[in-house]
């Protein structure tokens, strides 16, 4: 899952500035970063190269990789004032992937980020935002009329940043995925914050929904047992995390989850009972129950932590 750097994002296949096998510059997504063992000057230099050899004025979609050592906070800050202040010359950008580092360049809850919230500001037509990463990570409540895709990939998502998805207005949003993690790297979100999320009401068109890779996913399943965001959704993702027959239990009893076209709860600790009982709960809906854990097993991990 982060073993390997992305080779296609936004649809588009992924290469670097230079890249001989690059043909039209808006079918491509570019990838800038420097060395891990560099401070931000090399991707400051990757950036430049990227100007210097591609037709910016078109190019759709960008994948921001490694801008340093990732533990490193003064270098955290750096790739997100690169992409503000390139922001007049990427008029056509609708897709940003920051943080591409990979588990033998950083583990994910060693990548630093920073507020989050700029890249937003600065590009008004960004349809997709995709983060890796959490350490440092900030975002403000903030109004976004085009964006359709925000994902934040982590072994734990403060519940700040939850907090500010919740209080945001994002008409167009249609996917929204949140890796929460466990409060050991900085997930230590709840009910209370996931809240205004599953309320629904600055997501209007919001068809896909993924609160996952919890320590925590019982309650997440209590709490979207019963939210009325749920309604509108097309798919569900509910898994990574250390789900049990207690949280699945929440599913069968709450509302109803027929409209579905897909409930995802990979990776789980559900007894043979339960999963088998869950597999036949749902009519038509497309459920998955692969990756199944030992229920009695003392240690419930998530899929994705440290």
């Amino acid at each position: 899952m982060i073993h390997e750097h992305l080779t296609e994002f936004h649809g588009l296949p992924v290469r670097d500035a230079g890249d001989e096998e690059a043909r039209g510059a808006s079918q491509v997504a570019w990838r800038v970063g420097g060395d891990p063992d560099e401070d931000g000057e090399g991707i400051a230099g990757s950036f430049q190269r990227l100007f210097d050899e591609v037709d910016c004025g078109v190019v759709r979609a960008l994948v921001v990789g490694s801008w340093g050592w990732s533990h490193d906070g003064d270098t955290a800050a750096v790739p997100v004032g690169l992409l503000v202040e390139a922001a007049h010359r990427l008029p056509a950008l609708e897709a940003i992937f920051l943080g591409d580092y990979v588990s033998e360049e950083s583990e994910i809850s060693w990548i630093g980020q920073a507020d989050v919230t700029p890249l937003l500001t600065a590009y008004p037509r960004l349809k997709r935002l995709d983060v890796r990463g959490s350490e440092g990570l900030e975002l403000q409540p903030v109004t976004h009329t085009s964006l359709e895709t925000l994902r934040f990939e982590s072994g734990g998502l403060p519940a700040a940043v939850v907090r500010a998805i919740g209080a945001s207005s994002l008409p167009a949003l249609r996917h929204l995925e949140l890796w929460l993690g466990e409060e050991n790297y900085l997930g230590d979100s709840g009910p209370e914050d996931w809240a205004p999320i599953l309320a629904g009401g600055g997501l209007p068109a919001l068809r896909h929904l993924g609160l996952q890779d919890s320590e925590r996913q019982d309650e997440v399943a209590v709490a979207v047992a019963t939210a009325p965001i749920v309604a509108r959704l097309e798919s569900l993702d509910l898994s990574m995390g250390a789900l049990t027959d207690e949280g699945a239990e929440a599913l069968l009893s709450g509302q109803p989850l027929t409209h579905l076209k897909r409930l995802n709860l990979r990776h789980h600790f559900l007894s043979e009972e339960m999963t088998a009982k869950l597999a036949g709960a749902f009519g038509g809906v497309e459920v998955d129950l692969s990756d199944r854990q030992n229920p009695d097993d003392d240690w419930r991990f998530i899929e994705v932590s440290e």
